[in-house]
């Protein structure tokens, strides 16, 4: 990239954006200058200044390019294994400062787009105009009674920092704001002068922060870092985007009259409750994860009835209560007298106040397990508010009904006393072993043990928190109708003299022929009286889960999109002949080669049938404080998703997408088969798992210690190959060689095979037709799901630097491989390139490329650092102490990489 090219996209920043960059890079030099001393500044200005002036040569592979590589590395060599650390951690504490510059200036753009005249893309608004214009607002009406729209958090492990840097940055974002907000004239509580003081302490005490963790994480800690979520944001924002969607369904009226919005917002949890390979999530770990929730649950409830409680004023003169309401506060009276007199004595004739701090220390009374004053359930506490509402609203005091109490509703109807629905997954395997000991009689392993104990602790949490906290057993590489019988059967086990849980099983398809067998195994499901017995019960209800991240480990990137939507449109073809009502959950990870990128897009490419109002989807490690740390941001986010869900649900978008997928079938086909040779001529390659160990940091990322799990499954018992190796690892270490290859690996091959149909080959010399290619271009602009698997390989191919990648496949000596990757790259990058015309990677979103091309060469210098750190551990004989040196600056760098490019896995 030319120097010119990054001087001109420094000078398109927003003015706003600059300036907090610029604030933020010279507290931060000041710090590490105060701490450290100006030679550790000096030396970091040195490498910024050498990786930049490296990218102003055009030609990266040139000479001269390489020549300056090589100056960059002997310059990152030459010093001590401290200093190396210390350079590496400034680059990453100034990435983290630089990623609340873009934070904050994406809160700038969603203020200034919510103050515009039309509906802004992907909201609420737009979705309601559009489906209201095209098919009526009865059609609208019809999908918002049963929209559901269910993010589920696991303890996946993809977020490199720790929490007590992630604290740290939140409250340095904080104090950014401040800033902002008095330049801006909006606040005057504290002066300028003592905001950058105390922006100069946080930044001092992030830069002392240890970057690294030197405890592994435990479940229980996975636990308590996600609720940080719901505490500090969710809570809020769930009502939020209720009132957001009432106010464009009612306009003025929104507040005054009662809401037409469900609550159609659900969440649930994998964290603690996901054992699939990690022994230190067992049965105790799970009852504790769903009380540590529901904690979280009834504080909040608690917190919210007493702020809304304590402000409800409202006399019995100006909103007389109604004859229910009095009754009902006359029976409380009776019975819990003193109580009752407290909170009288300090509003006297408030009935409306009396009665929620009532509820409030109901809430209490249920969260300390106070029989006498507790509630039996959160129907019973909703039930509570609604008097208080409907009374309001008959005397004539709307807002005082509609309003902020219809927060408090809403949230107790979204989160109830649980918070989350806590879900358990297992490996079928696990079922089979444990099975096989049950039915041979004799003692029991631990893990048999440990599988009964898990159902009688999923009974426990529905008789202590209700059925919804925990009915959910989703079963890793289901392959038949078995799988899902032996949870069943072992629930025998563990209860044999009945009583135990009700179990909604869930199969989790993974494999490619798992995928293309999933219709045939829910056929069989059908044949079990246990799921017969749940269908009669939930209304036909049945939920079926695809995983993204093994798929796309087995068949590669363009071939497992492929594969996902054509069991998409399977399944919803068989849940129409069986009078199924189908939910598809989704297991997508962050990172493109794990089946992330934009939600709003990926939803509205799904196959047609297959939303139906309905989207599940898990939220994982980065994404979910990438998305849900900042309350502008998870609006923004709950709301384009929502608004993907009702038109992808709208029968127009599904005919459209239908048409499409059946013109471009042919198409797909060639994608397919050819993308999916491509991709495992290469790693099923002789040697191929040992050379990607050593060209990446594979081995080495379990040092960050960044979730409980394993990284390798293991369930064979037999030794562990890449076909072991757990998904998210994969896509990290290839992160970091700047490859990002599981994004896009086996496209380039795909995309050309695809040019060819339906032409004849003739002698081709290599070239692409220009008919080929004009159809593939037809089918990106027409078919939502080939746009989407090519912007999303855009994005992934942005983040792609080959000239430093080189320099990682050199470790392994391994020329052959190397030309493979480096071969099936450049026809990737050339083909996508055509089919979307743009002149660079993601060149039609300028805010996405510019951010790349500005942080490319701190990238490049955290690059290079974690290059000599692994050049040196992978020679011989490397004397143990200087390994956990090496170790501990390729770590350093690994964090400060991932923060760059702004994912994991």
């Amino acid at each position: 990239m030319a120097s010119n090219d990054r001087n001109r996209d420094s000078a398109e920043l927003p003015e706003l954006m600059r300036r907090d960059v610029r604030l933020l890079g010279d507290v931060l030099g000041e710090v590490i200058s105060e701490s450290d001393g100006a030679d550790l500044l000096a030396d970091v200005e040195r490498l910024r200044h050498a990786v930049i002036d490296a990218r102003q040569v055009p030609d990266r592979s040139s000479p001269s390019a390489l020549a300056a590589g090589d100056a960059i590395a002997a310059l990152v060599g030459s010093w001590s294994r401290h200093r190396a650390e210390q350079v590496a951690r400034a680059f990453t504490v100034y990435f983290h400062l630089v990623n609340l510059a873009e934070e904050q200036q994406r809160v700038r753009t969603l203020r200034r787009r919510d103050s515009g005249d039309a509906p802004p893309r992907e909201s609420l608004a737009e979705a309601a105009e559009r489906i209201t214009a095209e098919q009526g607002r009865a059609q609208l009406d019809s999908l918002l009674a049963g929209l559901v729209v269910y993010p589920v958090f696991t303890a996946h492990p993809t977020e490199a920092r720790r929490r007590a840097v992630v604290a740290s940055l939140r409250r340095i974002g904080g104090l950014l704001t401040s800033v902002d907000d008095y330049r801006a004239g909006t606040t005057a509580s504290v002066g300028e002068p003592e905001l950058l003081r105390r922006l100069r302490e946080e930044v001092d005490l992030l830069w002392r922060t240890a970057p690294l963790r030197v405890a592994g994480m435990t479940p229980l800690d996975e636990v308590r870092t996600v609720m940080t979520a719901f505490d500090e944001t969710l809570f809020r924002l769930t009502p939020a985007v209720y009132r957001a969607l009432d106010q464009v369904l009612l306009g003025a009226e929104s507040g005054a009259v009662a809401s037409p919005v469900p609550p159609f917002l659900r969440f649930g949890s994998w964290v603690g409750g996901d054992r699939d390979g990690n022994p230190t999530v067992t049965a105790a770990i799970t009852r504790e994860a769903a009380v540590i929730q529901a904690e979280h649950a009834l504080r909040a409830l608690e917190a919210a009835c007493v702020r809304i409680g304590r402000a409800l004023t409202a006399s019995e003169e100006s909103a007389p209560p109604s004859a229910q309401l009095r009754r009902t506060l006359a029976a409380v009276s009776a019975a819990h007298p003193e109580l009752i007199a407290e909170i009288t004595a300090r509003s006297p004739g408030e009935p409306y106040r009396t009665y929620l701090l009532y509820a409030a220390e109901r809430l209490v009374a249920t969260r300390t397990r106070n029989a006498d004053l507790a509630y039996r359930s959160p129907a019973e506490f909703v039930a509570d508010l609604r008097l208080v509402q409907d009374s309001l609203a008959a005397a004539g005091a709307v807002r005082q009904s509609y309003g902020e109490l219809q927060h408090l509703i809403w949230q107790a109807e979204t989160f109830g006393f649980h918070l989350a629905s806590l879900e358990v997954r297992q490996h079928s395997q696990v079922h089979a072993r444990a099975l096989a000991e049950l039915r041979g009689g004799g003692d029991l392993s631990p893990m048999t043990r440990e599988v009964l104990d898990t159902i009688r602790v999923i009974a426990w949490i529905q008789h202590r928190f209700g059925f919804e906290a925990c009915h959910r057993y989703v079963i890793s590489f289901t392959t038949s109708a078995a799988d899902v019988a032996s949870v069943y059967e072992l629930a025998g086990y563990a209860f044999p003299d009945g009583g135990g849980p009700v179990l909604d099983v869930v199969p989790l398809f993974e494999s490619g022929d798992d995928l293309a067998a999933a219709p045939s195994v829910l056929s069989g499901m059908l044949e079990l009286d246990p799921v017969r017995a749940r269908l009669a019960a939930n209304g036909r209800q049945l939920e079926v889960m695809l995983g993204y991240s093994d798929s796309a480990k087995e068949l590669g990137p363009a071939s497992a999109t492929l594969r996902l939507f054509e069991t998409q449109a399977a399944l919803a073809s068989w849940a129409a002949d069986h009078d199924i009502n189908l939910t598809l959950f989704h297991g997508r990870g962050g990172a493109i080669g794990r089946g992330g990128g934009p939600a709003g897009r990926a939803v509205l490419a799904q196959a047609p049938g297959s939303v139906s109002g309905r989207l599940k989807v898990t939220e994982q490690g980065e994404v979910i404080f990438a998305r849900y740390g900042n309350h502008a941001i998870g609006l923004r986010h709950m709301e384009q998703v929502t608004s993907s869900v009702l038109l992808a649900s709208s029968p127009s978008l599904g005919a459209r997408t239908s048409a499409a997928s059946a013109e471009f079938s042919a198409l797909a086909s060639s994608i397919d088969v050819a993308a999916k040779t491509a991709f495992r001529e290469l790693v099923e390659s002789d040697g191929f798992a040992e050379w990607f160990a050593t060209v990446s940091p594979l081995e080495e990322i379990g040092g960050l210690r960044i979730g409980s799990r394993p990284s390798r499954r293991g369930h064979g018992g037999g030794p562990l190959g890449l076909e072991d190796l757990r998904a998210i690892p994969w896509v990290f270490a290839w992160a970091q060689t700047r490859l990002n290859l599981p994004g896009w690996y086996g496209l380039g091959s795909g995309l050309a095979a695809a040019a060819w149909t339906g032409i004849e080959a003739g002698d081709s010399d290599g070239d692409i037709p220009f008919e080929g290619i004009a159809e593939l271009r037809r089918a990106y602009k027409e078919w939502p799901l080939l746009a989407t698997l090519l912007d999303n390989a855009e994005m992934s191919l942005a983040k792609t630097d080959r000239a430093i990648a080189v320099r990682y496949l050199d470790l392994g000596g391994r020329p052959d491989l190397a030309a493979l990757v480096l071969g099936e790259y450049d026809l990737t990058r050339r083909l996508v390139l055509a089919v979307t015309e743009h002149d660079l990677p993601v060149a039609d979103r300028p805010v996405l490329s510019r951010a790349i091309v500005l942080r490319d060469p701190y990238v490049d210098a955290l690059s290079y650092l974690q290059l000599s750190a692994l050049t040196a551990l992978r020679a011989q004989d490397v004397d143990p102490a200087e390994r956990a040196s090496l170790e501990r600056l390729l770590l350093l760098t690994v964090s400060g990489v991932a923060a760059g490019l702004q994912n994991t896995g």
